[in-house]
């Protein structure tokens, strides 16, 4: 897989990376450490070596999982987690109620609980999963320059933040990454956040790059998702009445799929990589099958016409959440 610099340093990473949070319940199933090493070994092989992981997936269950299929090849990986969030509710793996904490004091609490659970030393990159509202972001950012400065972590990065709060925390420390929702169904970040990401030497990644499996052709209604899936009750897009005019987008993609020879998914994927040599989405197969399928997006080639095409798709009906 061809490769991409994380924001203006001397790390190069895959141009799709692995995000795990399908690996401890959020899709209604959990894997085995056994599985989940697999697969990570899998995506080293194959040159998705940016791999994401939080506190919140599978409340505190993900980080320990990640590390165990890391032991031993830490070297290899470019290592992310969040901080941020203070989880509340109890029941179940899915989080569904949250605090926001930017505080410096939480921040290195966070960090010192991740170095822990993954049994590293250090985080490679380190983002604000959500910024806190009552904490300046140069304070916030202030605190995890102090990580970079003690080693703990090498890169700071932020989610889902609007431009003036990206350039309120370059003016403190750079930042290497913002992590936004981003995909054929979710296409805002390219009227201004991307092409500034581009400019500021900012990598953008990614999440949802197939609009949280859908785009990927493989749900055809509510009931293939499963009854334990937090998308049946998290997305307006699945609606009775949203998720039949969606079907008809999907439906566009995979036109264009059969043209080059390629799946749903993939050209879905290769879209977004058309975008800018800056931006590394992070899918998340969590079978084999389908980490093979996405990551072969980054061989998969669109011409002129598929990507007019492409770029002339409705939105979807239905709002993100």
């Amino acid at each position: 897989m061809r490769t991409t610099s994380l924001g203006r340093s001397d790390i190069d990473v895959g141009v799709i990376g692995f995000g795990t949070m399908g690996f401890t319940g959020q899709y209604g199933h959990s894997l085995s450490d056994a599985e989940a090493k697999t697969l990570i070994e899998r995506a080293l092989e194959l040159g998705a070596n940016l791999v994401d992981t939080a506190p919140a997936y599978g409340k505190y269950k993900n980080e320990p999982m990640v590390g165990k299929a890391l032991a031993g090849r830490r070297d290899e990986v470019v290592l992310s987690t969040k901080a941020g969030y203070v989880l509340k509710d109890s029941e179940g793996p899915v989080v569904r109620q949250v605090d926001l904490d930017g505080s410096p004091e939480y921040v290195r609490k966070e960090c010192d609980e991740s170095l822990g659970r993954l049994g590293v030393d250090h985080i490679d990159l380190y983002y604000m999963h959500r910024l806190d509202p009552k904490v300046p972001v140069e304070e916030t950012i202030g605190g995890l320059k102090q990580l970079v400065e003690e080693g703990k972590i090498l890169h700071i990065g932020l989610c889902e933040a609007d431009i003036p709060t990206l350039e309120r925390a370059m003016s403190v420390h750079p930042v290497a990454a913002l992590q936004s929702e981003f995909s054929l169904f979710t296409r805002e970040p390219l009227d201004d956040v991307i092409p500034w990401c581009a400019e500021n030497g900012v990598t953008f990644v990614p999440y949802s790059p197939l609009g949280r499996g859908f785009l990927s052709g493989r749900y055809r209604s509510v009931e293939d998702f499963g009854e334990d899936d937090y998308r049946v009750t998290n997305q307006p897009r699945l609606a009775p009445g949203a998720l039949e005019r969606n079907l008809e987008i999907v439906d566009r993609v995979g036109d264009v799929a059969k043209e080059v020879g390629a799946t749903t998914a993939q050209v879905a994927l290769a879209w977004i990589l058309e975008q800018g040599s800056h931006i590394v989405p992070i899918q998340g197969g969590d079978k084999m099958r389908f980490l093979e399928e996405n990551l072969g997006a980054a061989d998969v080639e669109l011409n002129r016409s598929m990507l007019s095409r492409l770029d002339d798709l409705p939105p979807p009906v239905g709002e993100r959440y």
